[in-house]
């Protein structure tokens, strides 16, 4: 069987945390559409336990052992779940944080499934309105269906159009097409591969 990496990223900070509930199903709903025809990778990372090494990655411009091997599993795989809570209407900074230390070209084509956790359905938006576009700028393809969760999604609705196991299933089907076609896993990098960004040919050149 072929293999594919999926990495699931949770920004979740509390224990239990319904953040990590979702991507677990989100990650769960997705290996269920591969497993059949793929070996599947799967690596979940929980944000908190590298909260001071993505802290210290910002200050220093240096990521520590452990956080590099985080950064490298996202920029190798096949597949992303981003998941994050919101707070005060958008993603949280531990979530923004972590994307602001990976590398700007590194998520270039990389499928990637966005969820959301929130106490309120009021807050569903913040997906296309802040995820997405973070996505979008490191030149990501973010699957159409985003999955958002409230509170009182959790329990059975019996709405089956809208219910939250139903836009799992969507967005997780999505991705898992998307990572049927990706080479990214099985594409060697290269760690001393000069940035082209340092290049000063159409960029800044000093005076």
């Amino acid at each position: 069987m072929e293999t594919r990496k999926l990495t699931v990223i949770s920004a979740g900070l509390s224990q239990p945390s319904s953040t990590r509930m979702l991507a677990d199903k989100l990650a769960a709903a997705t290996l269920a559409r591969l497993e059949d025809e793929y070996t599947v990778d799967v690596v979940t990372v929980e944000l908190k336990d590298f909260a001071h090494d993505i802290v210290n990655n910002m200050l220093t411009g240096f990521p520590s052992p452990k956080l590099e091997e985080v950064i490298a599993s996202v920029e190798t795989s096949d597949g992303l779940i981003a998941v994050s809570p919101i707070f005060t209407t958008s993603y949280s900074g531990l979530f923004k944080s972590f994307f602001d230390v990976v590398d700007n070209k590194a998520l270039t084509d990389l499928p990637v499934l966005i969820g959301a956790t929130a106490g309120t359905p009021r807050h569903s938006l913040a997906l296309d309105y802040a995820m997405r576009p973070v996505f979008n700028y490191l030149h990501a393809v973010v699957v159409p269906t985003g999955v958002f969760a409230a509170t009182g999604d959790w329990g059975d609705s019996g709405d089956k159009v809208r219910s939250l196991p139903e836009r799992i299933d969507r967005g997780a089907g999505e991705l898992a097409e998307l990572m049927k076609a990706s080479e990214r896993s099985h594409t060697v990098r290269d760690p001393f591969a000069l940035d082209t960004s340092l290049s000063p040919v159409g960029g800044f050149q000093p005076s």
